[in-house]
């Protein structure tokens, strides 16, 4: 790899399930989720520059501060006292917002790469912390495979990766706005409890979940869907196709639906034909192995 001009992905993210266990002191709420890193992938180009400079493929992506990746290249700035640029192209793929982590996931990647670009080293903890104060998803994707998330997502455990080939992302031409579905849920202040307990709590789900002993489930749906029928919708499509489990990822607007085969995955592509506003994606699961092989030029930069 040039170190002076290097691209990189950035992956989406589902969510196998997402539960709200109540609202923290602090106000916000404390997830209990586990996430995925899925094929579907924006990428990032890096090169030398004397400023700070980012352009995108997409024109309804922010170039200036309310992108992530320019707050991540500011912080990193900050941080280490560099006064050199950089050159970002982003090439934008995933739907944002979505909820499939796209803007996380670039901001992780930035973070990464210009790390990279700009000769700096930092542990782990440390890289974590800048993250989880540009995002709650960010930590995630740093990590990538199957992994759970509590806290407020940012508390990151790696779980046994989940292998799915044959995957059906459907994003409708709808925005959620994710304050509003925090508002909407309306959860009770949370019992006391500690994070090992919280954590005990997700993996006994995700457990469940994966040995087929529970239905996957994500309680921003019951509010969602009642602002939006259309997602309803697009999963109840889903499912009569003849996908084995859909659920909505993060708090929307994307649905995925998982199926046994390719054919059934094509054949559902083809029903959908007509729903032009709907935009489909054909993914598979991205192991945690073949995300660190994806970014492994990069993650050098990061010690113990």
């Amino acid at each position: 790899m040039n170190q002076k001009n290097f691209t990189l992905p950035a992956f989406a993210k589902i969510n196998w399930f997402l539960r709200i266990l109540g609202k923290r002191d602090d106000n916000f709420h404390e997830l209990c989720t586990a996430f995925q890193t899925i094929s579907l992938a924006d990428y990032l180009t890096f090169s030398d520059s004397d400023e700070l400079i980012l352009t995108c493929n997409d024109a309804n992506i922010p170039t200036n501060e309310e992108n992530l990746i320019i707050r991540a290249a500011k912080t990193l700035q900050e941080k280490f006292g560099i006064s050199k640029g950089a050159k970002i192209y982003l090439e934008k793929n995933i739907p944002s917002p979505g909820g499939l982590g796209g803007g996380s996931a670039d901001c992780a990647v930035a973070l990464l790469g210009l790390l990279k670009l700009w000769d700096l080293k930092i542990s782990l903890s440390d890289l974590i912390e800048i993250g989880k104060n540009l995002g709650s998803d960010v930590p995630f994707f740093f990590f990538g495979g199957t992994a759970l998330g509590i806290d407020r997502g940012t508390e990151i455990t790696e779980f046994s990766d989940v292998t799915e080939k044959f995957i059906l992302v459907i994003t409708p031409n709808i925005s959620i706005s994710t304050p509003l579905a925090f508002a909407k849920f309306n959860a009770p202040r949370l019992t006391k409890l500690s994070s090992k307990s919280i954590l005990k709590i997700c993996s006994d789900e995700a457990e469940k979940l994966f040995s087929g002993q529970t239905v996957p489930l994500n309680d921003f749906e019951s509010v969602i869907f009642e602002i939006e029928p259309e997602l309803k919708r697009v999963k109840e499509a889903l499912l009569s196709y003849g996908a084995k489990r859909a659920l909505m990822s993060g708090s929307g607007a994307s649905i995925f639906g998982i199926f046994e085969n390719e054919e059934t995955r094509q054949a559902t592509l083809k029903a959908l034909n007509g729903e032009i506003t709907w935009r489909k994606f054909a993914v598979a699961t991205v192991s945690r192995n073949n995300y660190r092989e994806a970014l492994k030029n990069v993650l050098d930069v990061v010690s113990d």
